[in-house]
């Protein structure tokens, strides 16, 4: 039964890892490089992440540059940030490109908040259905005399706890995020 509980706890920890990856590709008014993650270029025919074709660094803090290994690139790696929903005109010297985030108005860290608050939802209904699918599993247990009526008790108790301590985490991430967006 232990193994039930340990795939549970699996299964809420990846969810709290997408919500941490999606949440980095949100930008807070800073540079960050974890917004070029989902970006693909075109690289001879194979799409490819913009972070695999150069160094990324962050020299100021509102500022990324890319510096790619095939600067032939450089113009396909300016067209897919510019369709991506980043909202930033890449600029480029032919041998680098700059990205400069600029401050963000108070209506888009406004709008930032509520994608923040509804990826945060989004999780919590993940953990609550990964709750639910334990709870019918133990049922079925229960049902086919598999446990006593006390195990499937106690690990009700369990797996309502880790649900517990998993939206606590979420709404901790959250507010930390917020922090982050709405700070000056």
């Amino acid at each position: 039964m232990a193994d039930i509980l340990d795939e549970t706890k699996e299964r809420m920890n990846k969810t709290i890892n997408v919500l941490k990856s999606d949440l980095s590709s949100l930008r807070a008014g800073r540079a960050n490089a974890q917004v070029l993650d989902r970006i693909m270029v075109d690289y001879w025919g194979t799409m490819t992440p913009i972070t695999q074709l150069g160094n990324i660094s962050t020299p100021e803090p509102r500022m990324l540059i890319i510096a790619l290994w095939d600067t032939k690139m450089i113009s396909a790696v300016e067209k897919a940030i510019q369709k991506s929903d980043l909202g930033i005109n890449p600029a480029n010297d032919g041998k680098v490109i700059r990205l400069i985030f600029p401050e963000l108005t108070e209506e888009r860290r406004k709008d930032l908040v509520k994608t923040v608050r509804k990826k945060g939802e989004e999780s919590k209904v993940a953990i609550r259905s990964i709750r639910r699918d334990v709870m019918e599993q133990l049922k079925k247990q229960k049902k086919n005399s598999e446990i006593t009526e006390d195990d499937q008790k106690q690990f009700e108790t369990k797996t309502q706890k880790l649900t517990d301590d998993f939206i606590k985490e979420i709404d901790t991430i959250l507010a930390a995020k917020e922090k982050e967006i709405l700070s000056v």
